[in-house]
């Protein structure tokens, strides 16, 4: 039968202790195939696997009459396969280096299986774990010669890598076991919008250089400029990413991207930065022989470019969606917090000031009328009326006149983005503050950026506040759109 990928072959109606899974009536082994969805509703294949199962009891010592002993003490198999999940728990392929760690753990456990192959003759769940390994190696690429991963703590660490230093750092040495760092995100796009290290999301004004993260690492500034005269929305043309100098791992490197302009390289020319290291593979060294600590990789010319410091586990994702930028960051949390007192005022750390916001959490100080769908949506500022010291005091211009009405808006933003969060009501703000229609894949990148580098799943999805106490979302958007475009 199968269960969750696997195939259960019951061998027994008594149980024996050295069964993989014991019940009441028979005892069975559970064995973790890596076949494809088709290979596991094939018939013949199922009936090749039984006929292999009731196969396993021929030609054994029988330790009763009529019953098998299908593993023996000597065979190892489940202490290979516990090691290699000790190896691989705490890996995630949105961590640098995961291709690397993954390749030795596999290479780690088919040295195991090669070890323990003479006393696991005939064993099913050995077979199966050869296959799978020999099926991971294809799919991930990795060569069979090269380096292992340990799982005894005093392995050596490699200096230029942030997951191997701090694996070796929390390793504990009784368990073995490993805490994985914590890491944070932030993004920013559109006009802009913020994403914090704490998910909170802001809409700001945020108009000239500002800085996002500015730490003992990693230092991230902005440069943001009006979208439409008139109007205290800006969007992103500048940014300027600087990696501090850190051991031998690398120097001072900048990277800067401006419209028009997103290199893949930086200032000085050069694509990497990286030290001498002798115990090198083809997934994380270079023909200069050395282990590559920083370096960018163009995954688009001129559109989308990710920086990747693996010596501080950061990646940098810079894109151009029409005239503007948008920025992605994943940085572990010990690097993040790594900053002192004059390095207060960062935008992914604390939010945008407090006279800087468009929003307000989401709720605008501004009781404004909402004007009647007949009117075309022209969203004039009253005369006369009192404003809040956030905003400016200019006569909003006609939103259709821009190129969308609040309908058009919507349903362009509907062709990319399904769910109605904060990045579709973010995409809707765009559109009517600026009638640019970019600012629609300028959104949805921005939400695939996050859905990469974000560490925690369930985190993902925010909703604008008022959608939890009103019926009417749209009156945010309208309320969000005049405090911009006053």
């Amino acid at each position: 039968m199968w269960f969750e990928g696997s195939l259960i072959v019951c061998i027994s109606y008594r149980p024996v202790p050295m069964g993989v899974y014991l019940s009441s009536s028979c005892y069975c082994l559970i064995v973790p195939l890596v076949l494809s969805p088709a290979d596991r509703s094939n018939a013949a294949v199922k009936r090749s696997l039984q006929s292999f199962s009731r196969g396993l009891c021929r030609g054994t010592r029988m330790a009763d009459k009529g019953h098998c002993q299908v593993a023996t003490p000597q065979c190892r198999i489940q202490k290979c396969t516990t090691d290699f999940v000790s190896l691989t728990s705490h890996l995630t392929p949105a961590l640098d280096g995961f291709d690397v760690e993954f390749c030795k753990a596999l290479r780690s456990y088919s040295a195991c299986t090669q070890r323990t192959a003479k006393s696991c003759r005939g064993n099913l769940v050995f077979h199966s774990a050869v296959l799978g390994i020999s099926d991971l190696m294809t799919q991930r690429n990795c060569s069979r010669d090269g380096p292992t991963s340990s799982t005894h703590p005093e392995m050596q660490s490699e200096p230029c890598n942030y997951h191997s230093r701090t694996q070796h750092a929390h390793t504990h040495p009784h368990t073995h076991t490993h805490t994985p760092p914590g890491y944070l995100f932030c993004g920013l796009f559109g006009d802009p919008h913020l994403r914090t290290f704490k998910d909170s999301f802001q809409t700001c004004k945020v108009e000239g250089a500002w800085p996002l993260i500015d730490n003992d690492y990693l230092s991230v500034q902005v440069t943001n400029v009006p979208v439409v005269t008139g109007s205290s929305a800006t969007a992103t043309n500048k940014i300027t990413v600087i990696f501090k100098p850190f051991e031998e791992c690398t120097d001072q490197r900048v990277y800067q991207a401006v419209t028009d302009d997103l290199p893949a390289a930086f200032v000085d020319g050069t694509v990497s930065s990286g030290a001498l290291n002798h115990n090198l593979n083809e997934n994380n060294g270079d023909s200069t022989g050395k282990v590559q600590a920083l370096w960018i990789s163009e995954h688009s010319p001129g559109r989308h470019v990710e920086l990747h410091a693996s010596y501080i586990g950061v990646t940098v994702i810079v894109r151009q969606l029409g005239r503007y930028l948008t920025l992605a960051v994943r940085i572990p949390e010990e690097m993040a917090h790594a900053y002192d007192a004059t390095q207060d005022l960062q935008l992914c750390l604390n939010g945008c000031p407090t006279s800087e916001r468009i929003d307000r959490g989401g709720h605008l100080p501004l009781p404004l009328p909402l004007p009647h769908p007949a009117l075309g949506l022209q969203l004039q500022q009253p005369h006369g009326q009192g404003q809040s010291s956030h905003t400016h005091s200019h006569t909003a211009p006609d939103i259709t006149s821009l190129g969308f009405s609040m309908e058009g808006a919507r349903a362009r933003c509907r062709e990319q983005l399904e769910v109605q969060d904060i990045y579709f009501h973010s995409c809707v703000f765009d559109l009517l503050t600026t009638g640019d229609a970019n600012f629609t894949a300028t959104a949805f990148s921005a939400l695939k950026d996050m859905e990469s580098l974000h560490p925690h799943r369930e985190r993902w999805t925010i909703y604008p506040p008022s959608s939890a106490h009103t019926s009417q979302p749209i009156t945010w958007l309208l309320l969000l759109t005049l405090c911009a475009l006053g």
